[in-house]
């Protein structure tokens, strides 16, 4: 067991060195992350037999690439003298020259076997056995359309390592989206930071005052004054048809802020149900409203030729959050049949890299080229959607509030910022070297916790 720095104590207070101190850091570096189940890639950047795309992480870089048996990783580097065989963020095909190192020409294949050897005879030929010479595999899983790989050749499965969650995100069906864009920026914040600005919704009413401004009895419901079910988010001043026309502007501004989350082919759709056919009653008006909403969707986009979920069906049997975290470092933001995905990694211990997807079903034969390479933009870029621009607003400067004298701690609401407290305590059981059964069942109860409480573990 290794005894953890700035440890959470207090489930509701974290303490804020976490964020900034270089040893917690270099602690993070050498316990979590190489133990971690990691979102590699998405399947359709690897579609094709001899299709490869690097991944990269603290000093660490692997090769993702199809085979002809399958999706398979290698460590990329050269086994003669460990020079990385792929250019770091890059992609290709290796079906017709392999891998070739750029220092002296030795060559593998996309299955990981060595092929070529320059001046073999200049080698004793224990140094050249077939077996020592492949390609060091690195451990995949495939799961929401994606390649997650993890260096720990020990480490307990993707699926049991995050739990339940997995398959009730797999019933939408994310595997069978594609994505039509992807940002990338370095955010002058440490990665938990970045991470915990999408573990609750209680920032909208001033992070995304257009949301707020939209529908407020939804977030007050939710956050503010109101406490009662979902009549509350109607407005009894307004007529059924002022109410709906409230809850698709605010299906506009996610959609126009976020695109994946809320697709436009959702929004119009959404705007074809008439209110008239609405009962009065305010608690059932929403309801109706919303399953006549998900039942329109699921219909004419399949008619469409898109392979979409009946979202009414997994509502009741398969309910997710608006927001799902796959630890440690990957975010799910499903609404109808369109998703938001991020995937933050660390570069320092005050620096990381936060991309963006917006991914959405297409008729099959209509999948636009994939997205290989990110967008990249500064922080600050007014390129960005709405609605990470705003957010974008706040994390450096929240970076900068965490280092001001007094401030020893974040004060944590028990009921709605419980994740940021479960996933650092998660976070420290890693660094400590708690068992990883105990880890993997703690993990399980992330799934869902977006908005949630607090948990207490047995470590």
């Amino acid at each position: 067991m290794t005894e953890v720095p700035f440890k959470v104590t207090d489930p509701q207070r974290i303490p804020t060195p976490r964020y900034y101190d270089e040893e917690f850091y270099k602690l993070e570096v050498e316990k979590l992350w190489p133990h971690m189940w990691q979102m590699a890639c998405r399947l359709e950047q690897i579609e094709n037999v001899g299709d490869w795309i690097e991944y990269s992480n603290l000093g660490r870089s692997v090769i993702v690439t199809r085979t002809k048996d399958g999706v398979r990783a290698f460590h990329n580097a050269c086994r003669h003298r460990g020079v990385p065989l792929a250019e770091i963020g890059g992609h290709g095909n290796c079906k017709s020259q392999g891998f070739i190192c750029p220092f002296h020409g030795w060559r593998w294949n996309g299955e990981g076997k060595n092929t070529f050897v320059y001046g073999r005879h200049l080698f004793d030929e224990r140094q050249l056995d077939p077996a020592d010479l492949a390609l060091r595999a690195c451990r995949t899983e495939e799961a929401l359309g994606c390649v997650f790989i993890n260096w720990d050749d020990d480490a307990p499965s993707l699926r049991d390592t995050i739990g339940p969650v997995l398959d009730r995100l797999e019933k939408r069906n994310h595997s069978g989206q594609r994505a039509e864009w992807c940002f990338a920026t370095e955010l002058p914040a440490n990665w938990k930071t970045a991470m915990e600005a999408f573990m609750e919704g209680y920032h909208v009413m001033r992070t995304h005052p257009q949301l707020q401004r939209a529908v407020p009895g939804l977030y007050n419901t939710m956050y503010g004054h109101d406490t009662g079910g979902i009549g509350d988010q109607v407005n009894p001043n307004w007529t059924k048809q002022q109410n709906i026309d409230a809850q698709v502007r605010n299906l506009e501004l996610m959609s126009e802020g976020m695109a994946g989350m809320v697709h436009a082919k959702e929004v119009e759709i959404a705007r074809q149900i008439p209110a008239d056919i609405l009962p009065d009653d305010p608690e059932q008006m929403l309801m109706h409203w919303f399953g006549a909403v998900q039942h329109q969707v699921v219909e004419q986009l399949r008619a469409r030729g898109e392979d979409v979920p009946d979202l009414n069906a997994l509502a009741v049997s398969d309910p997710v959050h608006s927001v799902e975290f796959i630890f440690p470092h990957y975010f799910l933001l499903p609404f109808f049949t369109s998703t938001s995905a991020y995937r933050i990694r660390p570069t320092g211990p005050e620096t990381c890299l936060f991309e963006i997807w917006s991914l959405t079903h297409f008729p099959k034969g209509e999948e636009p080229a994939p997205v290989m390479e990110p967008t990249v933009l500064p922080y600050n870029s007014d390129q960005f959607p709405t609605i990470p621009r705003q957010d974008y607003s706040n994390i450096p400067i929240q970076q900068i509030g965490l280092h001001a004298k007094g401030f020893d701690f974040m004060r944590l609401s028990k009921e709605k910022e419980g994740m940021i407290s479960n996933y650092n305590r998660i976070i420290d059981g890693h660094l400590a070297g708690v068992a990883a059964d105990k880890l993997a069942a703690a993990t399980h109860t992330l799934g869902g916790n977006f908005d949630g409480q607090i948990f207490e573990y047995d470590f």
